[in-house]
C-alpha cells in the first residue's frame, strides 16, 4: 500500500503506529471510552494496549468481556486503512495520547479516545489554548431565544479575547449560534452525532462545508465513518460539547432536553454554566429557570455582565487557572505551606464535587471538622467558594480566570 510510507514519512513510524492504535481503540470502545482510557493509562500508550497478552487482557477486562477478542493487530490494520481514506478526503484524527488532542477533554473521565476532525486549520493550531464557549438550547427556538442567541454571540465577539463558539450543528439554537458566530467573525466548532463524512440534518450540509473552510472552525465527532444519526448518538455527543468548552450557555430548553444534559455535564466537569431566564409559564424556559434555581447556572441577564464574569475583557486572559496556582498566588505569603496545602486539598474536592457539605469534606480529607470549617470560612470570605444554609459548598468559577 503506497499510502503507508507517505504517512510514516509525515509522522514517523512510532507516531503513525500510535495514531492507528488510538483510532482502533476509539472504534472498539466507542460506547465505553472509560474502559479504553483505563487500558491506555495502565499500559502508557495505545500501541502498548495491543501488545498485552491474552491472560493480561483477561485480568484487566474480565473473562467474559467481549472487548478482549477485538483488541487485535487486525483492528489496527483496519484503522490504518481508515485513516488513509479519511486523509485523502481532508478528514484528520487525533487521539488521547497525542499532543494535538484538546487539553480540556483530558479533564473529563468519559472523554472519547479519539476525535475525527474536518477543518482546513492544522490540528495543533485548531486546539491551541483559547477560550471556548458552548451555546446550546432547544431545536424549537422562540423569537425571544433567537434574539438573545444572536445578541449573546455578537456581544462575545466584541470582547478583547475572542472566544470560539461550540455547539451541535442541530436545528434551532445550535444552528443560530454557529451562524451568528461566523457572521460576527468568531470561529465555531460543530460537534456531530454522526460519522465525520455525514452532516445531519441534511439541510445544513452547505453551511457545514462553509464552516469547515473557515479558518479556526471545524466539525468534530468521535463516531467512525458510517455512523447513522440515531437518537442515542445525539445524547452521547453532548459530553464532548460540554468537555470542549470552558463555559456553557443555555438559551432555551424544556425541563428535559439535550441542552439540559449538556449543562449538567458541564457542571459535573466544574465548568461555569449560564442560562437565559424566561417566563415561568413558558415550557421552553422551564429548563433554564430550573438550572438557575438549583444554582447550577448563573442567570444571563446582561451581555456586559457575562463577558465580565467570563473574564473575556481582561488583558492576557488565557483560560482557567488551576486550583493550585490560584491559591498559591492568593495565599503564598499569608499562609504556612501546610495550611496552604490543606486549602488546596479542600478546594480541589469542592471543584470535583459541587454541593459537598463541610462535614463530608472533613470525612473525605481526614481533617477535623473544626479545621475544615475554618478553612472553608476563609475560602468563602476570599470569594473562592459559596456556602449555603445547608453547609453545601460551591466553587466560584470566576476566581479562576
Amino acid at each position: 500500500m503506497v499510502w503507508r510510507p507517505i504517512f510514516i514519512l509525515l509522522w514517523g513510524m512510532e507516531k503513525f503506529e500510535e495514531k492507528a492504535c488510538l483510532c482502533a481503540l476509539n472504534r472498539i470502545f466507542g460506547f465505553s471510552p472509560k474502559t479504553g482510557l483505563a487500558l491506555i493509562s495502565h499500559t502508557g500508550s495505545a500501541a502498548d494496549v495491543f501488545r498485552l497478552g491474552s491472560r493480561e487482557l483477561e485480568e484487566l477486562l474480565g473473562p467474559s468481556s467481549r472487548y478482549k477478542g477485538e483488541i487485535t493487530w487486525k483492528a489496527v490494520e483496519e484503522a490504518s486503512d481508515e485513516l488513509a481514506r479519511l486523509e485523502s478526503r481532508g478528514i484528520g484524527f487525533t487521539g488521547w495520547t497525542e499532543e494535538e488532542y484538546p487539553s480540556l477533554l483530558h479533564e473529563c473521565e468519559d472523554a472519547p479516545v479519539g476525535l475525527y476532525v474536518r477543518s482546513r486549520t492544522p490540528m495543533d493550531e485548531l486546539w491551541k489554548p483559547c477560550r471556548r464557549i458552548a451555546v446550546v438550547g432547544t431545536r424549537d427556538i422562540t423569537p425571544y431565544g433567537r434574539e438573545w442567541c444572536v445578541r449573546t454571540v455578537a456581544g462575545l465577539s466584541r470582547s478583547k479575547e475572542k472566544p470560539v463558539i461550540v455547539s451541535g450543528l442541530a436545528l434551532g439554537t445550535d444552528f443560530c449560534a454557529h451562524k451568528a458566530a461566523l457572521e460576527s467573525g468568531l470561529a465555531t466548532i460543530g460537534v456531530m452525532a454522526t460519522g465525520p463524512e455525514t452532516v445531519y440534518p441534511h439541510r445544513h450540509r452547505e453551511f457545514a462545508e462553509r464552516l469547515c473552510e473557515t479558518p479556526g472552525c471545524a466539525l468534530v465527532t468521535d463516531y467512525p465513518p458510517g455512523t447513522a444519526p440515531l437518537a442515542v448518538h445525539f445524547l452521547r455527543r453532548n459530553r464532548i460539547i460540554a468537555g470542549l468548552s470552558d463555559s456553557t450557555i443555555l438559551i432555551e430548553s424544556k425541563i428535559k432536553g439535550g441542552g439540559m444534559m449538556t449543562c449538567r455535564l458541564a457542571f459535573s466537569y466544574s465548568r461555569d454554566v449560564y442560562a437565559l431566564p424566561g417566563r415561568a409559564d413558558d415550557l421552553r424556559s422551564q429548563g433554564c429557570n430550573s438550572l438557575i434555581r438549583s444554582k447550577i447556572a448563573e442567570p444571563l441577564t446582561s451581555i456586559e455582565d457575562l463577558t465580565e464574569s467570563l473574564g473575556l475583557n481582561r488583558v492576557g486572559a488565557k483560560g482557567r487557572r488551576s486550583v493550585r496556582e490560584t491559591l498559591i498566588s492568593e495565599y503564598g505569603s499569608r499562609l504556612s505551606p501546610e495550611k496552604a496545602e490543606l486549602a488546596i486539598n479542600i478546594l480541589t474536592r469542592i471543584k470535583e464535587e459541587r454541593g459537598i457539605t463541610i462535614e463530608e469534606l472533613a470525612e473525605h480529607t481526614g481533617m477535623s471538622y473544626s479545621m475544615t470549617a475554618n478553612i472553608t470560612a476563609m475560602l468563602e470570605t476570599d470569594g473562592f467558594i459559596s456556602i449555603d444554609l445547608l453547609q453545601r459548598c460551591f466553587i466560584m468559577i470566576e476566581k479562576f480566570r
